[in-house]
């Protein structure tokens, strides 16, 4: 083999092509895996009519998403930087398969407090209640959605009991203000696109907000690497 073959060999999936391309296969791999996973859910969230009565049926649908979550994030962030090692569904389905209790400790709580605050806001003028009460129950559920983004990234990637997944997510929500400042403006462009078009285009575009996800989480990782793991 010629010295010009060789360096073409040890070059390949290392330019920026090859990089891109191996970013978005991960990716359309991902979201198909993530699609197949929470579909039962998916189909029931869109069928679903926007009434205050569907919202607890709401909460059951999303149940399939914690787990499906976590593994893309597990796949994600696993993703091999060489075109010739992308195995990004074995990546995904062997985080299932590691988080899936895990996750659900997190997961079934965060529903249920969204269930309770999604009720009491759709039911909203029958309660009688003052304004500003309405305004604090959106802050709360802001604040609850992004203290379950981080649990969910922390106990994506690693392995810690829930109660020390819950306190590392509510340290690191005040620790790093800049993640979760990140998180809020990913948050604002989800649920704004929720409401304009369907929950359909989040779930079209989970992979990519993952992604995003775990790029704004990056300062909180390697945190959790080098202050909470042996």
């Amino acid at each position: 083999m010629s010295d010009t073959a060789a360096r073409s060999l040890r070059g390949f999936g290392q330019g920026p092509l090859s990089r891109v391309s191996a970013l978005v296969y991960s990716l359309l791999a991902v979201e198909l895996l993530f699609l197949a996973t929470a579909l039962p859910g998916l189909a029931g969230l869109v069928l679903l009519d926007r009434s205050a009565g569907n919202v607890p049926l709401a909460a059951a649908c999303a149940l399939p998403l914690g787990p499906a979550l976590s593994a893309a994030l597990y796949a994600l962030r696993r993703r091999g930087r060489d075109l010739a090692d992308l195995r990004p569904a074995a990546a995904f389905w062997r985080g299932y398969r590691a988080n899936v209790r895990g996750v659900l400790k997190i997961w079934v709580p965060w529903l249920a407090g969204m269930t309770v605050i999604g009720t009491n806001l759709a039911n909203f003028g029958a309660a009688g209640v003052p304004g500003w009460w309405a305004v604090l129950l959106v802050l709360v559920a802001v604040a609850a959605t992004l203290w379950a983004g981080n649990a969910l990234v922390i106990t994506s990637l690693f392995e810690f009991r829930p109660v020390d997944v819950a306190r590392l997510a509510v340290y690191f929500f005040g620790r790093r203000p800049a993640v979760t400042l990140a998180n809020l403006s990913l948050l604002v462009v989800a649920g704004g696109l929720t409401l304009v078009v369907t929950e359909a285009a989040v779930a079209l575009l989970a992979a990519g907000f993952l992604a995003v996800l775990l790029w704004n989480s990056r300062s909180m990782v390697e945190e959790v690497e080098r202050e909470f793991t042996a």
